[in-house]
């Protein structure tokens, strides 16, 4: 069948859908649309049978749902209405929602229904839940729905035939005087649910060391307390702000601009303050050891790490899977740290969200010079993936619980096996940032596809599913289970792996076969000629790469981008 996607943006939820419907052998074709028109000619070009909107802001014009069915995804149930659904559903604490897969008619998430799908709440951020739980719950909403509409002999049920979830209700957007947070009176919970709900967009408007800021994640601290409001310490880049009955630690801020001003980057919190806290001497960073236990809820972390007989977990969340300079020299030092252990088995990843999606360009955009910053952050991340693929003493397993694109992909690539949750998405490719790509991709890539398909796989620039990423030996093991339930299956999985009994002679052939590819491939010479490649693109001011950056951290108004033949790349799978 001829399906059209439309999207406001090609994000995550919108990339599963194209890769799930596309290796149904569905012919797809996708298409950013900013504006009603946008979608009209859209519809115009492409003459689809179905329309599906993943994640659509613009109104679908009268003329086009008249003439094709299209299908919108709410991020609701039955009798949820609104643009801010999700983020009032975190905000109220609910402990199941759902999404409804709806015909697009007059009025706004009222049509008649093709299909739903529950999913349950944990406390995570809104971001989190959409790409995991929610996006399960979509993945088998929409599927249905398109099965359905193929037959020819579905019809939908009007809503108010059908039975209300609790909760559920018409509400409107949330504004920013609804989020706002009153330190002087919220306590530690309410504090997190409120910017849990606002994650990663909008975040939450407050006023902070003189100026407004845009506050972006939120977790628990137990342990320190001070006056409500207060910054009473940094860790790795956040800040740790007091409640009523305790902190919080903000690791992004991102500054407000003013009207027809660029929009601000978001940044680790201690870089956008920057100045700033030099207003605060006495501000104290509290680092923690270079394997912080995982099983320590009194206080943050971005890098965990427990162990477990002969395996370990090292464990990293990094806000919005991007890696900066800093975030790729403190993981390396909990890696080489995590090595030192005496383990058969090492876990890389095994988080619930965000594998890694690479550099971080917000970071680059907002420095000084951001050349010198990408050939700083790319040579930090060549060092991490050197690491992994250098290890020769344990078996080293990538767990790639949610997301994983352009080098985050090529670092879980270096590992021994790579494991994946049956709803992950991977983007193995840089081209639509406009960079060749480097972390040995020209190394690995080939080793594990062949050569024909890392040709195809860079090139095309599709998103690929978790079961066709096992099909093609990008990935070894697809783990069905739900996202919170994904770390300690990797783990089970792992410790039957430390005591096989097949382990102790598998890392003496690694060994060997390391040192043999050393001697015909040295690993320096792969790196000194991808990097030579990035390093003539980060220095011209003319290459595409900058520009690109540029819009897709400051989120500029492009023109409606076309993907009928793929998209994504380093970073674009952050949403």
């Amino acid at each position: 069948m001829r399906i059209l996607l439309v999207a406001s943006a090609y994000n995550s939820l919108t990339q599963r859908v194209h890769a799930e419907l596309r290796e149904r052998g569905h012919t797809v074709a996708v298409e950013v649309t900013p504006h009603g028109r946008d979608v009209r000619a859209a519809v115009g070009l492409h003459t689809p049978q179905l329309v599906v909107a993943p994640m659509l802001k613009a109104v679908v014009p009268r003329d086009v749902w008249t003439s094709v069915t299209c299908l919108i995804v709410h991020p609701g149930p039955v009798g949820d209405r609104g643009p801010s659904s999700l983020d009032w559903a975190v905000r109220e604490g609910a402990g199941e929602w759902g999404v409804t897969v709806l015909q697009a008619e007059e009025e706004m998430d009222a049509g008649p229904v093709w299909a739903t799908a529950i999913c349950t709440v944990p406390p995570v951020a809104k971001s989190d839940l959409y790409r995991n739980e929610l996006g399960d719950a979509a993945v088998e909403a929409v599927l249905l729905a398109v099965e359905r509409f193929a037959s020819g002999r579905y019809v939908p049920a009007a809503q108010d035939t059908l039975p209300t979830a609790v909760g559920a209700r018409p509400r409107p957007p949330m504004r920013q005087v609804a989020r706002r947070i009153s330190w002087d009176e919220d306590t530690t919970d309410t504090v997190l649910r409120t910017l849990r709900a606002a994650d990663s967009q909008p975040g939450v408007l407050d006023d902070l060391l003189g100026g407004e800021w845009f506050l972006h994640g939120g977790h628990p601290e137990r342990g320190l307390r001070g006056r409500p409001g207060e910054l009473l310490a940094t860790r790795a880049g956040a800040v740790c702000r007091a409640t009523t009955d305790g902190a919080v630690w903000i690791p992004e801020l991102r500054a407000r601009t003013g009207h027809g001003e660029p929009r601000a980057c978001k940044l680790p919190a201690t870089v956008a303050l920057g100045d700033r806290l030099a207003a605060l001497p006495d501000l104290p960073e509290l680092p923690l050891p270079a394997l912080p236990p995982a099983d320590d809820d009194t206080t943050w972390s971005d890098v965990r790490y427990r162990e477990e007989g002969a395996v370990g977990v090292l464990s990293f969340a990094f806000p919005g899977g991007a890696m900066s300079t800093a975030h790729c020299r403190r993981l390396l030092e909990a890696y080489r740290a995590a090595c030192a252990r005496p383990t058969s088995v090492l876990v890389l990843g095994g988080g619930r969200d965000f594998f890694s999606n690479g550099i971080h360009l917000g970071v680059i955009e907002a420095a000084a010079d951001p050349a010198a910053e990408s050939w700083a952050n790319i040579n930090a991340m060549d060092d991490l993936v050197e690491a992994v693929l250098t290890t020769t003493d344990r078996v080293v397993v990538s767990a790639i619980g949610g997301n994983a694109a352009a080098g985050g992909c090529m670092l879980a690539l270096a590992a021994d096996e790579v494991w994946c949750r049956s709803g992950s998405v991977l983007n193995p490719h840089y081209r639509h940032m406009g960079l060749y790509g480097s972390e040995y991709w020209t190394y690995t890539l080939p080793r594990r596809v062949g050569a024909a398909m890392a040709g195809r796989l860079t090139e095309d620039a599709l998103p690929v599913t978790a079961a066709r990423a096992r099909d093609l030996g990008l990935v070894d093991r697809v783990v069905r289970c739900s996202p919170s339930s994904f770390t300690a299956e990797v783990t089970r999985l792992a410790a039957h792996l430390a005591v096989s009994s097949g382990t102790q002679t598998r890392l003496a052939a690694k060994k060997a076969e390391h040192e043999r590819r050393e001697a015909e491939t040295p690993l320096a010479g792969v790196r000194e000629r991808e990097l030579a490649r990035m390093r003539a693109v980060f220095d011209d001011p003319a290459a595409p790469y900058h520009a690109l950056r540029r819009a897709f951290v400051r989120k500029e108004t492009a023109a409606p981008d076309r993907v009928t033949a793929g998209a994504g790349g380093a970073g674009l799978a952050n949403s």
